[in-house]
């Protein structure tokens, strides 16, 4: 009893740091917090990564050009047709065809600044029966000025964007332009997952349960707060959270095999993480870290904390990762089964080799193609890449 109320207080001390609670309520959600976090001490040994080479881009494969002179493309998803949807950053929505592209209309108003604007896109599941898609993007609608990031969902119909519902709206606005999050993932029972960063507010937002931000949220396809939600009875949390103390994940994938949620963070200077997303879990930003600061210098108490999550594997120096996928189709050989990120910073795509203990092999893919954003398996199997500045291309072997 002892050892769980210097927890309590402990994790209390960290989640105020600049901010100290100023209402019963918020201590109230502070104390809950930290009794939930003290179900899921983690149990994980450190991993030892790091010390995996990368191997040099083999060449053994093909580069494909699909949809050439993009800006950004930031979302990618596919339609029961197999004709593939994707976003521009600045605020447009398209189709493409196989030779075509074409703007989708009715796109709601998009706050474009630093990371954010016209995100991610995904399907849902029955999208044959329902011609549904979802959207995130940074919005400037709601409490106070600048944007945060917003998921929405419309009917798709003649390349119009029609019965556009806003699900979930992080509060409040800041001017802020980084960590905007917003990749999307759909599990086997029918639950969408998305992102939310930190906004840079990296003291204030992803260890409270109250305030939006730091965190990977769960909801019914309409936008409703599952019941078994771990926050649900959380007096004062915002019960759409999953999980909570993510920095910035810019990539999110279901497994094929297994069905598991798994997600990538960036880290600072250092420290990006994969982690496999279970309920309820503190995933440690910032108290433990694997990063420093911008410039240098530490910020974390330490690398891990009991109560906190240890990441599946973690890069150091950072490779600004975005984008996510898993190989699912023999055609690709002895690729089958690995993981797929690109890389913002380094302009790679990674594949990383995993076995049921970890990261076996590194190897790098389409080496300096450019700035690495989006990653994904279509309806065909393939790997397909989006890149900054150029356009989405497919690899095959």
């Amino acid at each position: 009893m002892k050892r769980f109320f210097f927890f309590c207080i402990v994790l209390l001390s960290v989640i105020s740091c600049k901010n100290e609670p100023n209402t019963n309520e918020e201590l109230a959600v502070n104390e809950e917090k930290a009794a939930i976090a003290s179900d899921f001490k983690s149990k994980q040994t450190v991993p030892e990564v790091n010390n995996i080479p990368l191997i040099e881009d083999q060449k053994n494969y093909t580069v494909t050009p699909i949809v050439k002179d993009l800006t950004n493309p930031w979302g990618m998803t596919w339609l029961s047709n197999g004709d593939m949807i994707y976003t521009e950053k600045e605020g447009k929505l398209y189709r493409f065809n196989g030779t075509t592209s074409k703007e989708i209309n009715g796109v709601p108003e998009v706050y474009v600044r630093g990371q954010g604007g016209l995100l991610d896109v995904t399907t849902h599941p029955n999208f044959k029966e329902n011609n549904r898609i979802y959207i995130s993007y940074a919005s400037s609608e709601g409490e106070g000025s600048g944007g945060n990031t917003a998921i929405a969902t419309g009917i798709l119909k003649n390349d119009q964007l029609t019965e556009l519902k806003v699900l979930y709206k992080a509060t409040p606005n800041t001017k802020r332009g980084q960590h905007f999050g917003s990749r999307f993932a759909w599990d086997k029972e029918g639950y969408l997952y998305f992102s939310i960063g930190e906004r840079g507010e990296r003291d204030v937002n992803p260890q409270d349960l109250s305030r939006d931000g730091g965190k990977i949220y769960r909801v019914h396809d309409d936008g409703r707060i599952p019941n078994d939600n771990p926050f649900v009875d959380v007096k004062g949390a915002k019960t759409a959270i999953f999980t909570y103390g993510n920095r910035n994940p810019q990539g999110m994938t279901v497994h094929p095999k297994t069905g598991e949620i798994i997600a990538h963070e960036h880290g600072p200077q250092g420290g990006d993480e994969i982690n496999f997303i279970k309920a309820g879990r503190n995933y440690g930003w910032p108290v433990i870290s694997y990063g420093e600061n911008y410039g240098g210098g530490e910020f974390a108490e330490s690398t891990a904390k009991e109560g906190m999550e240890q990441p599946f594997y973690y890069w150091v120096p950072s490779i600004a990762p975005s984008g996510f996928a898993i190989i699912n189709n023999p055609a690709y050989k002895d690729w089958n089964g690995n993981y797929l990120v690109g890389s913002l910073k380094f302009q790679y795509l990674e594949m990383l080799y995993v076995n049921n203990k970890g990261v076996t092999k590194r190897e790098k893919l389409v080496d300096q193609i450019g700035r690495l954003r989006n990653v994904k398996i279509g309806p065909d199997g393939m790997i397909y890449v989006a890149v900054e500045g150029k356009g989405i291309f497919k690899i095959s072997r």
